[in-house]
């Protein structure tokens, strides 16, 4: 695996994946987000893992397209699978992806965080989409997830300036989970991955399904797939567990079955 993305094993079923090209703030190369999606794929299919925690370093989560490299690239490079992996990856994931945000998150790197299902941000960290002002648009989600997430007009606000916005602002507006020190952000992502990680995997992974799917479809549609997966739960080994280990007072042992 490429030394610019790192993976770490930090506690029992939890993984962090690193983000290190430090001298470019962590800018998502085409290797970076090959590597990326390499880790991804290989933890997604690990019944160890059972939460994944992505983060930056201290100054930058990642800044955004490698502009260096974007600046070569063809209409038939951005067509290419290398181009998208990473995200494809990121969608297809199902584990629970915990961001730790630091420094920048900007462009590609907002657009990462927003794969994830729990942001959790520094004070100092700054948000934001400012592709069009070199000339393009955000081309990994970012219009989309962003706009579903808080709203056309406030997106717009964002989108059509490209002006950051401060962690404060982002949790204001529904797109950070939980606003902490810098110094706590990767321990407090790492303590929540921790609890995802002792519980039982099979009612997560429904859950996260439900989360990510119920909201682009009707009412009534999502209620149903709520009520399926709620249902299938009751054919599950860790259900059994669960609720035994709850009437005899001790901590459940959770196997994913």
């Amino acid at each position: 695996m490429s030394e610019e993305v790192l993976l770490e094993r930090p506690s029992d079923g939890v993984a962090l994946i690193r983000l290190n090209r430090p001298e470019v703030l962590n800018a998502l190369s085409v290797p970076v987000r090959l590597a990326l999606a390499a880790h991804i794929d290989a933890l997604s299919d690990d019944a160890e893992v059972r939460a994944i925690v992505i983060t930056g370093d201290e100054k930058a989560f990642a800044a955004g397209a490698d502009l260096a490299e974007l600046r070569k690239r063809t209409v038939r490079d951005a067509q290419t699978r290398e181009s998208v992996s990473a995200w494809v990856a990121l969608r297809a994931c199902p584990k629970p992806l915990i961001a730790a945000v630091n420094g920048f998150a900007l462009g590609g790197g907002s657009e990462l965080a927003f794969h994830c299902d729990i942001i959790v941000a520094g004070e100092g960290a700054k948000f934001g989409l400012p592709e069009v002002k070199v000339g393009i648009m955000p081309g990994a989600g970012g219009t989309q997830r962003f706009v579903r997430a808080v709203g056309k007009y406030k997106a717009a606000r964002y989108l059509l300036t490209g002006d950051f916005m401060s962690a404060a602002t982002a949790s204001e507006m529904g797109i950070v989970s939980e606003v902490v020190p810098d110094a706590e952000v990767v321990p407090h992502a790492l303590k929540i991955a921790s609890k995802i990680a002792a519980l039982p995997p099979l009612a997560v992974a429904a859950l996260k399904e439900v989360i990510a799917l119920g909201p682009d479809a009707s009412l009534e549609t999502a209620l149903m797939l709520e009520r399926k997966a709620f249902q299938l739960l009751f054919t599950t080994e860790d259900r059994d567990e669960g609720i035994a280990a709850f009437l005899e007072k001790r901590k459940p042992v959770f196997k994913g079955r």
